[in-house]
């Protein structure tokens, strides 16, 4: 038999932790001396510990866990609720990623602030385009990580809906953004994945066919993840300050995807376009 502190070790948990357990009829020891009290466990019971550990992680109390115990959980039915609890807190960790990103970034456009360089913002003329798309809902235009998971996985539906009809892309794919149609008290925004697609003609295949109409743009190449496109977009607002226009309301940017490497987002290239109304002091470009 094993000694608690060596049950401890082999286990991984503390002495006090096994105690907390025997007094709460979870774990007992396989043996107690008589005279000295000292506890005693089998090794077998380290996979009546182990079960408890994994039922703890998936957020159970202790009381729950010893209902679960008692009722013999089925082996199978125990890992597939741990593979849930796993993708879960990976999702979790996945989106605490971005927000530090997020923070990082904010914090980096603080620390620059007076000193933004305006120099590869130009004025630029973009034709209408027609383009096929699909569309989803984001929880604002302020929530970038809403915006990404709610906006990536229209873009490779949307290739498969075209190549299933014939339909080449004759551009870079773009995404643009449009308020709730419910009215000003409703802050989520309609996300639109696109792909260029000329004059071709389309039928019933599942996406809409929009023509985008001409715009006069302020426009920068983003470089870096779109995590951080808050640092550009402060950017082109100074620009657009400082010319004398106005950006078309609500200032939503159009963002055309230049160069975007699989998972590699720091080397990402995204012009990003904010429409403008009204007239400026800047020469245009193209």
């Amino acid at each position: 038999m094993l000694s608690i502190g060596d049950f401890a070790g082999l286990g991984r948990v503390s002495v006090r932790m096994l105690r907390h357990y025997d007094a709460i009829g979870l774990l007992r020891p396989a043996r107690v001396d008589p005279h000295s009290g000292y506890r005693f466990y089998t090794a077998e019971q380290l996979l009546r510990l182990n079960r408890i550990l994994a039922l703890k992680d998936l957020g159970f109390s202790l009381h729950q866990v010893r209902l679960m115990i008692e009722e013999r959980v089925d082996l199978g039915e125990l890992r597939g609720m741990l593979r849930l609890r796993r993708a879960e807190l990976a999702e979790q960790v996945e989106r605490d990623n971005a927000r530090l990103a997020l923070v990082d970034a904010r914090l980096r456009m603080i620390e620059s602030e007076g000193h933004m360089d305006t120099g590869d913002i130009v004025l630029k003329q973009v034709p209408a385009l027609r383009v096929a798309e699909l569309s989803a809902t984001a929880l604002g235009y302020d929530h970038p990580t809403s915006i990404t998971e709610n906006l990536t996985p229209l873009y490779p539906r949307l290739m498969e809906l075209m190549e299933k009809a014939g339909i080449a892309m004759t551009g870079s794919p773009l995404a643009y953004y449009s308020p709730a149609p419910t009215g000003p008290e409703d802050e989520t925004i309609t996300v639109h994945a696109a792909f260029p697609i000329g004059d071709a003609e389309v039928g019933e295949a599942g996406f809409a066919v929009t023509v985008l109409p001409p715009i006069e743009a302020a426009a920068a190449v983003h470089r870096g993840s779109m995590a951080e496109a808050f640092r550009t977009g402060g950017r082109i607002a100074g620009w657009i300050e400082e010319n004398g226009f106005r950006p078309v309301p609500p200032g939503y940017a159009r963002e055309v995807y230049l160069h975007c490497p699989p998972g590699e987002f720091d080397e990402w290239l995204t012009e990003m376009q904010v429409p403008l109304a009204g007239t400026g002091t800047a020469t245009g470009g193209n």
